[in-house]
């Protein structure tokens, strides 16, 4: 264990052990609030009081701290008090220990809320009379100097320890409650001003208000420099500050006196820097500070780590600053998460043994947070048809097949629906004429940074409009028709694969290094060191960038520029965090200086500024996403299921979050030959107990078409004939039933009609919830029907042995053979029933289309209006609701309407009790299925973990992985926070343990510092224990690893650290697995090629000690000795064959440990997409059951030609997905690529709709086919595509 010695004068890390070394005392304070620690402490000096010690809960977190704080100082106490905000479960262990210690008679213990609000289970385990613990409450409560000067008499007074009086003998204790004085009045809450303090009111101005809210604990710790500072810095940019000091937002007291302020200084924008979650999505508006206002709430961090090292984390901030001031202010809707302060580095007091610390202000950070609220104060005082807006589309991989990314979304139709609402809105879309002025900002101030501040909007005669035609750009008068007009438009300029081509947008280079000299010298310098002179950017022609850019008078759509990985074959490999080239910043630096956007749409997921380099959060200047987001207001439509990515773009960019809708969802049924295959299967099984000839000639008939198809390479045959037809059969059944997408979803648009009621369906297949509505729709049709057997866990190819059902109208008619054909049955009972073509069977069905009624359908029906809606507010200037998010298809209704801004989860409760169910499930499943697989118990596997999957599901994965190593979480009974682990004993588990490899993203690394440190901590202590080697291969393998490390010249220590890494992921500050680059450019040409691309990417160790420690021999050393490559997947909403994400991390994984070992790991794909019935599949069956399901399937072509150019783009993107999985896995096979090309480059229709669509895309579809077949991924089965692509080389 490694100790560490307290010092006067410094703060140890979390997580470290650490020696207080304080002396006896009579008298024991601890407070995590370094305010009430400094009060104590200052009462403590007023009465020159020797005999009280104080300490910090933070530096008592480890259990071995707490043990000899308890040996050294606790046991020579005669009164302890603690002060717990959260109750016993914030310090479980110290609690545990001084509740023994008092129960043993040795000390008095003295347990306190740390807020107002009386604690029943802390006044029970205190020992001192229930009056004198609400009498300490009390003066606690009130706080200030005056009351704790009493509450140390009061301590002193229950020690015993006071000077004899008239009433009291010598060294007796007093009766506290009789004796303690009334607490003396200090204000918890009130105005406040930096030179008079409280004051009754302030002064009413003409400039934009700017409250300030702020802990009350500020002004009794001495911690109010921050808020001074924060004060000064408004009223120098132009604006009036509002300061507001409270005691907690959620004292009703409070709540009403900032209700009140507000409504007497109306807010154009509020700057907080109280930390925690009233959780506004549900709370009445009496309980609301903010209600009454409709201006956005800006969330201000103060960092709990002197400002060197916040500078020397990439991380930005620990996991407690994380939670309290970042992950739980974002469900209440607080934007920005901008630090403005450190705790500077503790001043020794020595009275009480005690470093005590106060917070100091960052003016540079201090700037930019103000700035920020201008920029949102501006945006709302300029009229909507002044207004400037700047919209951004995504573009990778980079190819101009591929403009506007957005998952499950139509981002340039979406974007055509944006410019349209705006013009209704008022806003300017059409080009001013030459003599039109912009309004100058109604905000006047000096700025933070005057040097940067934006060119006037028009030339120097004050008449020409920036950006007119001839001055190289083309202003276009009226909007795009649709979205395929709008990507005609940006490809006619330049784009990030043609970057010397069209005129696009000018940008002169002088001004634009007038702008990069004024950028942090970290960033030019690296920036000028990785790309040399701006000149030679590809965007840069002669003395002007001609940037990707289309504008409509005040509303500019640009193409975002790329990272630059397609500009150097190399970079793909050895730089995980490369920096952007200059076009990159051209452009950002147009939007906000030439432009002068004021505020930004990213519009879809994803684009790549929030990934830029850079600190994970609490961003400093030198990180380019701050750097080049200028502090403007940001709206990000994102689809609701990605809370994960969404998140990043929140805390690194200051994005308002406005969620769309899933895709419209449906069942892929059956089609083509697949339904021809149906039919013979039913006629076989219709024909048993019959002619046995003509079964015979069924069967034949039966398996030829299986093979005709490679249905016979999806599903493995077997000897036996009726085996063959029972697997194929099960392997159309599933396929029927798999859920698909229909098409895309475009913005502010709720589906109707089919789509609506398909996904209707969707979401009401799976339950919700525990009430009786909530329950799916197919099993309560299942109870209704009495039929006795469950729809969503059946084994769907089994046979049906029930009565027949009666037919359902409008419906094809099957005949009820399986199970699976009585589900099929039921799911379209289910769409008559939604459609209101029949009437519900029974109570159980008609309670839950009671549900559809009022909720789902209402929900999905305002999902559209409220989406518009909030990108309005936002624009507007104003506040944009909370809301959860997830997946809608998982039982997430909870997340509709859409067009909220989004939270994620708590990170402290996962994983949840839930998930660890679910987890541990799917981990028996797993060992299962490879037992079954392989005839031996799996010995090492390696896990793809991302952030935003365990966002959604609470923590599956993690748990999953702590179910494997043979652990559990463990919680806190009341707040169901996570408080460690246990170890299940060999005997309870019942099989050997798994050593399991973390591969986690990078976004996991940023939100899930706390799982790391606890999965790290867990997998090391299996590591210690003494087992069996065959069932612990674990601690065997950690034994013979630090054994060779130390033969290298590793010491103990070192070589136990190394040894014991378990978790591996990018470098701080980089994301991503290092794949994309090298699949899009092609500048690979071995497994080796991707797998040095892979170990250089993810090498970098993570745990409890670890925090991206370069470790490539040890993650290579893991991935040579794993045996499966695991990914679960959560939802149906998307497939692995949609997402480069998947290729990336599970191919990653398997090409890495083959090309290191010479053997393919078994890999698997896990479906956790139904909580109750988690089903383990290999990759291949996953992969032949999406290309089957989805990628062929005539519903889901169908579907996405509705869309145009983006239609096209899916196409294009599912081959580029299956050539990435022939290349990392070999799970597309050759005849996957048969199919592919057969559907959409055989079949005339889809291949003219692709032409017609996306002429770039066409070229770029038939270029990767023709790679696959190149590097031998596919041998063409039939002529024709042998002659398709020779005639695309002769041409």
């Amino acid at each position: 264990m490694h100790l560490l010695s307290a010092q006067a004068g410094s703060i140890q890390q979390d997580g470290e052990a650490i020696d207080l070394a304080q002396s006896p005392a009579p008298l024991l304070f601890v407070s995590a609030a370094d305010s009430e620690l400094a009060l104590l402490a200052g009462a403590a000096d007023r009465a020159a009081a020797d005999d009280l010690r104080c300490a910090s809960l933070l530096r008592l977190s480890h259990n071995l701290s707490v043990d000899l704080w308890l040996d050294r100082t606790v046991r020579h106490a005669r009164l302890v008090v603690v002060r717990l905000l959260g109750g016993a479960g914030y310090w479980p262990y110290g609690v545990d220990e001084l509740t023994a210690l008092a129960a043993a008679g040795t000390i008095q213990l003295v347990l306190l809320p740390g807020d107002a609000t009386p604690d029943d289970i802390l006044r029970m385990r205190s020992t001192i009379a229930p009056e004198a613990w609400t009498a300490l409450h009390a003066l606690f409560t009130a706080g200030g100097p005056e009351n704790a000067d009493a509450l140390l008499v009061a301590m002193r007074e229950l020690a015993g320890t006071l000077p004899a009086s008239p009433t009291r003998g010598e060294g007796q204790a007093g009766d506290v409650a009789r004796t303690a004085p009334a607490p003396k009045p200090f204000p918890r809450f009130g105005l406040w001003h930096p030179a008079r303090g409280v004051v009754q009111e302030l002064p009413a101005s003409e400039r934009p208000n700017v409250p300030v809210l702020f802990y009350r604990a500020a002004l009794e710790g001495g911690g109010s420099a921050t808020v001074a500072a924060l004060v000064a810095e408004i009223e120098r940019q132009g604006l009036h500050p509002v300061p507001l000091l409270v005691s907690s937002l959620k004292e009703q007291p409070c709540v009403r006196f900032v209700q009140a302020a507000l409504a007497a200084h109306p807010p154009a924008v509020i700057l907080n820097l109280t930390g925690f979650a009233l959780g506004l999505d549900g709370i009445e508006e009496k309980q609301n500070p903010f209600a009454g206002t409709d201006a956005p709430v800006i969330q201000l961090v103060q960092g709990g780590r002197p400002a060197d090292a916040w500078r020397a984390d990439p991380q930005g901030l620990g996991a407690k600053d994380l939670a309290m001031q970042v992950v739980l202010p974002e469900l209440d809707g607080r934007i920005g998460a901008l630090l403005v302060g450190h705790k500077e580095d503790a001043v020794w007091h020595g009275r009480t043994e005690c470093p005590l610390s106060a917070y100091a202000p960052d003016a540079e950070a201090i700037g930019r947070a103000v700035t920020l609220a201008r920029h949102w104060a501006e945006l709302r005082a300029t009229p909507r048809a002044d207004r400037q807006i700047g919209i951004v589309l995504a573009n990778y991989p980079i190819r101009d097949g591929r403009l506007a990314n957005g998952v499950g979304y139509d981002a340039p139709q979406s974007t055509v629906v944006m410019l349209r609402v705006l013009e209704e809105a008022g806003y300017g879309l059409a080009a001013p004429p030459s003599s039109a002025l912009r309004a100058p900002s109604p905000i006047k101030g000096e700025g933070p940074t005057a040097h940067l501040q934006s060119a006037p909007p028009f030339s120097l005669d004050g008449r020409r409009w920036r950006g007119a035609p001839d001055e190289g750009g083309a202003a276009h008068a009226s909007l795009p028709p649709d979205g395929n007009a709008l990507i005609a438009l940006l490809q006619a300029g330049p784009t990030n694969a043609e970057g010397g081509g069209g005129e696009g947008v000018r940008f002169a280079l002088a001004r634009y290094r007038e702008l990069f000299a004024a950028l942090p010298d970290k960033v030019r310098e690296e920036v000028t060191a990785r790309w040399g002179d701006a000149a030679a950017d590809p965007f840069c022609r002669g003395d002007s960038f001609h940037l990707p850019a289309v504008r409509f008078g005040n509303v500019a759509v640009l193409v975002q520029p790329s990272r630059g990985y397609h500009l150097d074959e190399t970079a793909s490999y050895h730089d995980p965090d490369l920096v952007p080239p200059h076009g990159y910043l051209a452009a950002y630096l147009w939007l906000r200086h030439e432009f002068a956007a004021q505020a930004l749409i990213h519009n879809g997921k994803h684009g790549n500024l929030e990934w830029l380099p850079g600190k994970a959060t609490a961003l400093d200047a030198a990180s380019y996403p701050l750097a080049l987001w200028a502090e403007l207001p940001h709206l990000y439509p994102f689809i609701v299921n990605d809370p994960g990515e969404g998140t990043q773009a929140k805390r690194r960019t200051g994005a308002v979050i406005i969620d769309h809708l899933v895709p419209p969802l449906t069942r892929a049924e059956t089609y083509g030959p697949l339904k021809d295959l149906e039919a013979l299967l039913d006629e076989y099984y219709a024909a048993s107990g019959m002619d046995r000839r003509r079964l015979a000639d069924l069967s034949r008939r039966i398996l030829d078409l299986a093979r005709d198809e490679r249905l016979d390479r999806d599903v493995a045959l077997a000897d036996d004939t009726q085996e063959s037809l029972r697997r194929l059969d099960n392997f159309l059944c599933d396929l029927k039933e798999a859920q698909i997408r229909d098409g895309l979803h475009i913005f502010g648009r709720s589906p109707s009609g089919r789509l609506e009621r398909d996904l209707v369906v969707a979401l009401a297949r799976v339950p919700r919830g525990e009430a009786v509505g909530d329950a799916s729709l197919i099993r309560a049709l299942a109870d209704d029907f009495k039929l006795g057997f469950d729809p969503l866990t059946a084994e769907l190819g089994a046979p049906w042995l029930g009565p027949a059902l009666e037919p359902v109208p409008h419906a094809e008619s099957h005949v009820l053979r399986t199970l699976g054909d009585v589900v099929e049955h039921l799911e379209a009972v289910a769409a008559a029933l939604v459609d209101g073509a029949a009437a519900a069977p029974g109570p159980a069905s008609q309670v839950v289309l009671d549900t559809i009624a009022t909720i789902i359908r209402p929900r999905l029906a305002a999902s559209g209006p409220r989406e518009i809606a909030a990108l309005l507010d936002g624009l507007d200037g104003r506040f944009v609701a909370p809301g959860p998010s997830g997946a809608p298809s998982r039982g997430r209704l909870d997340v509709l309407p859409t067009g909220r801004n989004f939270y994620s989860v708590d990170n402290r409760a996962v994983p949840t009790p839930t998930a660890w169910e679910l987890g541990r499930r799917s981990a028996e499943n797993l060992l299962a299925r490879h037992f079954q697989d392989h005839g031996t118990p799996l010995r090492s596997l390696a896990l793809s973990v991302w952030g935003t999957a365990n966002m959604r599901t609470g923590g599956d994965d993690i748990a999953q992985a702590l179910a494997l190593i043979g652990c559990k979480p463990q919680w806190d009974p009341s707040s169901l926070r996570v408080s460690g682990y246990e170890i299940i004993p060999l005997a309870k588990l019942g099989r050997p343990r798994v050593d399991v490899t973390l591969r986690i993203s990078g976004f996991f690394r940023d939100a899930f510092p706390a799982q790391i440190t606890l999965f790290d901590r867990a997998v090391r202590a299996v590591g210690a224990l003494d087992e069996p080697v065959d069932h612990n291969p674990i601690a065997d393998r950690m034994r013979t690893d630090a054994l060779a490390l130390m033969r290298d010249g590793a010491d103990e220590a070192e070589a136990g650290l190394r040894a014991g890494h378990r978790i591996f992921g990018s470098k701080p500050g980089a994301y991503g697995a290092g794949l994309q680059g090298l699949m899009d450019s092609g500048t690979w040409e071995t497994k080796a090629n991707l797998a040095e691309a892979f170990l250089n990417w993810g090498q970098y160790a993570y745990g409890a000690q670890a925090a991206g420690v370069p470790e490539r021999e040890r993650f290579a050393a893991r991935l040579s000795d794993v045996e499966a490559i695991v990914h679960n997947q959560d939802n149906r909403e998307h497939d692995l064959l949609d997402s480069d994400d998947y290729y990336q991390f599970e191919g990653g994984l398997s090409v890495t440990a083959e090309a290191l070992t010479g053997r393919r790991p078994a890999a698997y794909h896990n479906d956790h997409s139904r909580p109750e019935n988690p089903l383990t599949r290999t990759l291949a069956e996953e992969v032949s059951r999406v290309m089957r399901s989805r990628v062929v399937n005539p519903k889901w072509i169908d579907g996405v030609k509705r869309h145009g150019y983006k239609g096209a783009f899916e196409i294009i993107a599912t081959v580029d997905y299956m050539f990435a999985f022939a290349a990392t896995t070999g799970a597309v096979q050759t005849h996957h690529f048969d199919l592919a090309f057969g559907a959409f480059v055989e079949d005339e229709a889809t291949r003219d709709f692709i032409r017609a669509n996306n002429r770039h895309g066409w070229d770029e579809l038939l270029a990767r086919f023709e790679e696959a077949r190149r590097r031998g991924f596919w041998t063409p089965r039939s002529n024709s595509a042998h002659a398709w692509l020779d005639a695309r080389h002769a041409d």
